[in-house]
């Protein structure tokens, strides 16, 4: 059998043509989406990470701004800004892009963000919440997966569900969102001992070790649908994800490309967590104002009719 190469790109139009309707409608209601990134010294590939977020947040309608600091500089000057853009009503989702140079306490850093504008998912107390499915922001990377694996239609509940890789930033969220869904999950390392015969097992194979070519045609299900996180660039250049595409597209009945797979989708799903976040802060400003009008009313009303007894 030969695969259905899932078209992350084409998912991830659709859904940022959506997001943009949504950012529409906001700032028709007064309430633009706002998204602060902090960029903290100058590693090339995070300066691409972020104007690629930049471009997206304009092509959806957030209004978005980088805010840049040399690689020296003290921890204490960045946390004091996330402080201060926690309290700025204008932005809705604040993302300090990684890695961190080495003076920085990462954890520190991220658990300074409210947890009200952690559009990457990263906070403790996102991260935490995955486990009883209360979480105010999903990690962006598996709520990409997720998005894919809904949007073709492949049913999760009761599936053999087998991650490869344990990071907090992809294999364990993941593990737990698709637990939620009712799947079999087995969460595989690097200390894993015959990786193959749990990979084999799997229904749903969704690899995320950092390892090119890890995953080899021999070592996947007949029919498996298989999700391909991993982006390494080789020595000539190539980006190519952990799984031997061309065998294992021989084998699998559904499996993601590198590039142009889950990659698309991390960054529209930081896009969709930046407009929902604007969009509960329009809900809360809507319910406050009721509120006082309701208030109005009482005490206009009880006016009048202490004055009519008068």
């Amino acid at each position: 059998m030969s695969a259905k190469i899932i078209d992350g790109n084409a998912i991830a139009k659709k859904i940022r043509g959506e997001l943009a309707i949504q950012a529409a409608t906001l700032k028709a209601h007064d309430m633009k989406p706002g998204l602060s990134v902090i960029l903290v010294g100058d590693d090339p590939a995070s300066q691409v990470y972020v104007s690629k977020k930049i471009k997206a947040c304009s092509e959806v309608g957030i209004e978005s701004q980088c805010l840049r600091f040399p690689s020296n500089i003290e921890p204490s000057k960045v946390l004091a800004l996330i402080h201060k853009l926690n309290q700025d009503p204008l932005v809705h989702g604040i993302l300090v892009q990684l890695p961190l140079p080495p003076q920085f306490n990462v954890r520190e850093i991220l658990e300074s963000i409210s947890q009200s504008k952690d559009v990457d998912g990263f906070h403790l107390y996102n991260v935490g919440a995955l486990v009883v499915g209360q979480t105010v922001f999903p990690p962006c990377t598996p709520y990409g997966v997720q998005r894919i694996l809904t949007h073709e239609g492949i049913v999760i509940e009761g599936k053999n569900v087998v991650v490869v890789g344990a990071s907090n930033i992809v294999g364990k969220p993941m593990a737990l969102m698709l637990m939620q869904q009712n799947a079999t999950i087995s969460i595989c390392h690097a200390k894993t001992r015959d990786l193959a015969q749990y990979t084999i097992l799997a229904d749903i194979l969704i690899v995320a070790a950092g390892k090119p070519g890890l995953i080899k045609a021999e070592m996947v299900k007949t029919g498996a649908v298989v999700i391909d996180v991993g982006i390494n660039r080789l020595a000539d250049g190539r980006l190519v994800g952990d799984v031997d595409f061309q065998a294992v597209a021989e084998k699998a009945s559904h499996i993601t490309p590198v590039p142009g797979g889950v990659g698309p989708m991390t960054v529209t799903m930081l896009l969709h967590n930046t407009v929902q976040s604007a969009q509960r802060t329009f809900e809360k400003r809507e319910q406050t104002w009721q509120a006082l009008r309701e208030n109005d009313r009482y005490h206009f009303y009880h006016s009048d009719l202490a004055a009519e007894n008068e």
